[in-house]
């Protein structure tokens, strides 16, 4: 009797997918990978997260990384989820300086990107998490900024909206958490091991990632790790 193939998910994005910060568990999307590798018919999830990345070199990195993931012959994988923008926010040189992608060109380089990988597979997509403006900037040179932060989630989710691709915000709902600032690396910027914990509830139970690992029941039953 042949075997199921199990679905599979490509998670692109920075350094929160690559799970830096988190020297526990190895961050929100490794969490989740171990977490369905214990599911009945779980899918099988690829983290391709790189440190440093923005939109651009995510767009860059799309085709290939998608098209070498299908395991077996003329398959691909069924789904991607993408993670990414805060790395683009980010300020150069001063406070004031230019961001790494203006607004404008976020924006546009967004609505490109997901209609490039909704040819491929369905697509979802992460908002962003908080930054501490307090202890910028980062590496001497980039200047983090929790209102900017703000703007490039608003414009995730309008491309999103636009695009008809599910959206799954985070920033005001980990905000609201008094102790947010815990959720964070002393550096500011990447997440905790706290910090991924808290992403990762969040995505485990994200109803449209549960619709589409047609683990709608199941998913919310198992006990988180």
């Amino acid at each position: 009797m042949a075997l199921a193939v199990p679905r599979k998910l490509v998670v692109l994005g920075d350094s929160g997918v690559y799970g830096w910060g988190d020297p526990e568990h190895g961050g929100w999307c490794e969490r989740l990978r171990r977490h369905w590798m214990g599911l009945p018919q779980g899918p099988v999830l690829y983290n391709l997260g790189v440190r440093g990345d923005g939109l651009e070199r995510v767009s860059a990195r799309l085709p290939t990384e998608v098209g070498c993931r299908g395991e077996l012959r003329r398959q691909r994988p069924q789904g991607i989820l993408l993670a990414v923008g805060l790395n683009d926010s980010a300020r150069v040189g001063r406070a004031d300086g230019r961001p790494q992608l203006a607004p404008e060109a976020f924006l546009f380089d967004l609505q490109q990107l997901l209609r490039q990988a909704s040819a491929i597979a369905p697509v979802l997509v992460l908002g962003l998490t908080p930054v501490d403006d307090a202890v910028m900037p980062l590496a001497d040179v980039l200047w983090y900024q929790l209102d900017t932060v703000r703007h490039y989630e608003a414009l995730l989710e309008e491309a999103c909206l636009e695009a008809d691709v599910p959206f799954l915000p985070l920033l005001e709902s980990v905000l609201a958490d008094p102790f947010w600032l815990q959720r964070l690396d002393a550096d500011g910027v990447h997440l905790s091991s706290e910090g991924h914990a808290v992403v990762y509830e969040k995505v485990r139970q994200w109803p449209a990632l549960l619709r589409w690992a047609q683990l709608e029941t199941l998913g919310l039953a198992q006990p988180s790790r």
